[in-house]
C-alpha cells in the first residue's frame, strides 16, 4: 500500500524475498502503481478494497494520515499488517488501529526500521542499565516526508529505541526546536529523564550539511558507541583493577528493511507477537507528540522574547 519513495523500497524486498509472494501493489496513482509493479511485479490496483481475500498481508507505506483508514480496512479484511511509522497522526487513531487488530485476530507490526539494525540487536543484548544517552540523527534536507516534522520523521526511531531499552516512560521532558525549510520543526533539541534517573539527550535535523546516525549508551563500569550507518558497536568497559577494556562487538551486517520483513513473516507464519507491536508504538507516539507539546512551549517563550525587545 502506497508506491512512493519508501514503498518501493518495501515492494524491493518483498520481491526478493523466497517466503511470499508480492501479489499487488496499491496507490491511488494509478501510473505509479504500474509502474512499481512493472519494476517489482504483482499486479497494479489504486483501490484496497480489491485485496480481501487475494492477500493474506500488507505492508502500509501510505502518508502518515492515511494510515488508520487504511490500516484499520485491511485488518477487517482479515489482513495483517505491517503499518510504517509512526503508527498514526496521534494516540487514539494509534488505538482504533490496534483494537482492530485484537478485534479479527490479526497481526500488526510498526515499521520502527532501527529496531532491526544489527547495531541496535547487539546493543540490546549488551545493555544492562542505562544511565545516559547522547544522540545525534542528522539528515541533509530533503522534500520527503514534509507532512510530519523532524520530531516524528527522524527523532521517533531514536526515542523508540530509548524507550525500548530504559523500559520506562519519561517522568519529564525538555525540548527545543526550530522551522527553517520547512512550516514544520526542521531541528529539534530533546531531554528525557526518567524516573530511575537516566538521562537521554536527543538532537534530530533534516538541515544537516552532513548525515550522521550516532548514539552513545552509558552504562555501570560501560561505554558503549553505536553507529547506525556503519552498523558497528564498540564497547569500552573498565574492570575493578580501572584497566579499560575496548571490544568491537560483533555484528553480522545486514539491511535492516529485509530483517523487519523476515520477522513480520515469522509473526504472519507462526501467529506470534511482533517486535514492534502496535501498543509499543503508540506509547512511542504519545512521547514524541508530548516532545512537540514542550516544542511549542518553548517557540511561545522565544516568540514573546522577539516582540519584547529584540531588534536587527
Amino acid at each position: 500500500m502506497g508506491a512512493g519513495q519508501f514503498g518501493r523500497n518495501h515492494c524491493r524486498v518483498a520481491r526478493e524475498t523466497e517466503r511470499a509472494e508480492l501479489a499487488a501493489i496499491v496507490d491511488i496513482d494509478q501510473a505509479r502503481a504500474e509502474e512499481a509493479a512493472a519494476a517489482h511485479g504483482g499486479v497494479a490496483l489504486t483501490d484496497a478494497r480489491e485485496l480481501a481475500g487475494r492477500v493474506d498481508a500488507a505492508i502500509v507505506a501510505v502518508p502518515t494520515s492515511a494510515h488508520e483508514a487504511v490500516a484499520c480496512a485491511l485488518l477487517e479484511a482479515g489482513i495483517d499488517v505491517l503499518v510504517e511509522k509512526p503508527i498514526a497522526v496521534d494516540a487514539a487513531a494509534a488505538g482504533r488501529i490496534i483494537d482492530s487488530a485484537g478485534r479479527h485476530g490479526r497481526v500488526l507490526q510498526v515499521g520502527h526500521l532501527e529496531r532491526f539494525n544489527p547495531a541496535v540487536l547487539e546493543l540490546e543484548r549488551r545493555a544492562t542499565l542505562p544511565l545516559f544517552f547522547e544522540i545525534h540523527r542528522l539528515n541533509l534536507f530533503s522534500p520527503r516526508s514534509l507532512d510530519v516534522d523532524v520530531v516524528l520523521d527522524l527523532m521517533i526511531h531514536d526515542v523508540d529505541i530509548v524507550l525500548a531499552l530504559a523500559q520506562a516512560e519519561p517522568a519529564e521532558i525538555r525540548a527545543a526546536g526550530i522551522c527553517i525549510l520547512s512550516p514544520k520543526v526542521d531541528i529539534a533539541n530533546v531531554r528525557l529523564q526518567f524516573p530511575n534517573g537516566c538521562v537521554a539527550n536527543l538532537t534530530a535535523s533534516r538541515v544537516s550539511t552532513e548525515r550522521v546516525r550516532k548514539l552513545r549508551l552509558f552504562q555501570p563500569r560501560q561505554y558503549l558507541s553505536l553507529d547506525y550507518a556503519r552498523q558497528d558497536l564498540t564497547i569500552f568497559s573498565v574492570d575493578a583493577a580501572r584497566q579499560i577494556g575496548f571490544l568491537q562487538a560483533p555484528v553480522e551486517k545486514s539491511e535492516p528493511l529485509k530483517l523487519q520483513l523476515e520477522a513480520f513473516l515469522d509473526a504472519v507464519e507462526n501467529r506470534t507477537a511482533t517486535k514492534c507491536s502496535g501498543a509499543a508504538a503508540r506509547q512511542t507516539l504519545s512521547v514524541a507528540l508530548a516532545i512537540l507539546d514542550k516544542i511549542e512551549e518553548h517557540s511561545q517563550v522565544v516568540s514573546h522574547t522577539l516582540t519584547a525587545g529584540w531588534k536587527p
